[in-house]
């Protein structure tokens, strides 16, 4: 059983290191030893909030992401990232962020869940789930190849107005990372219904223990996705 958990990130320092373990072992697993996304600063910024996927047996953390929202004192893990290539990420983020913008990052799953379909699907919808508690007007993402197709099913779009029609080299030179974004998180125009239904039963259900249906078989997965302090724009 798997217990998916949001909450902002400087309410639960304990909860975060346990991430950046989880996070940092599996990078080294892959052999990316150094990433832009993988540094710990978020542990200390106000505008990062996380779902964390415990198991509920041990509460070991194996899968996890974060929503960076956009804040000039916080540069987004993807504006450190794509500005060593190409400079307009700076105007890009500027625009999206005068209606609220978040970056979902740092998404990584343990390689013992892995073929449940927890972070590449379940744990993708989750964080779109809470932008509406976010009051997000988008979402950006800079993301691998093998998460761009689960990540379009969901709303998503390339986002073409940076880089090379939206791809990098990154984080190293033969792994290709494309920048995509969804316009309207709380109506999900683009989203395939399926996932789109989902997403909106999340937002009505925020605490709703379920049985899902991966490719290993069924599970059950308790949501806790009520997030405490979500007024982030006090601080701005």
């Amino acid at each position: 059983m798997f217990k998916f958990k949001a909450f902002r990130a400087i309410d639960d320092p304990e909860r975060c290191q346990n991430f950046v373990k989880g996070h940092a072992d599996v990078l080294r697993q892959y052999g990316v030893t150094k990433v832009t996304s993988s540094n710990n600063d978020w542990i200390k910024n106000p505008f990062v909030y996380v779902i964390t996927v415990e198991l509920v047996d041990t509460g070991e953390i194996v899968s996890g992401l974060r929503i960076h929202i956009a804040h000039p004192d916080y540069p987004l893990p993807m504006e450190l990232a794509v500005s060593q290539v190409d400079h307009k990420i700076f105007g890009l983020v500027r625009e999206y962020g005068v209606h609220g913008t978040g970056e979902v990052s740092g998404l990584w799953n343990s390689k013992s869940i892995s073929g449940y379909g927890v972070g590449a699907v379940l744990l993708i919808r989750a964080g779109i789930a809470i932008a509406e508690q976010l009051k997000l007007g988008s979402l950006l993402a800079l993301v691998a190849e093998y998460t761009l197709m689960p990540s379009l099913k969901k709303g998503f779009e390339i986002e073409e107005g940076i880089g090379n029609s939206g791809t990098f080299f990154y984080p190293k030179l033969d792994l290709v990372a494309t920048s995509i974004v969804m316009k309207d998180p709380i109506n999900l125009p683009l989203a395939d219904k399926e996932e789109r239904d989902f997403i909106h039963m999340l937002r009505q259900n925020l605490q709703i223990t379920r049985t899902e249906t991966g490719p290993k078989g069924d599970f059950l997965v308790e949501y806790d996705l009520v997030i405490q302090n979500t007024d982030w724009r006090k601080d701005v």
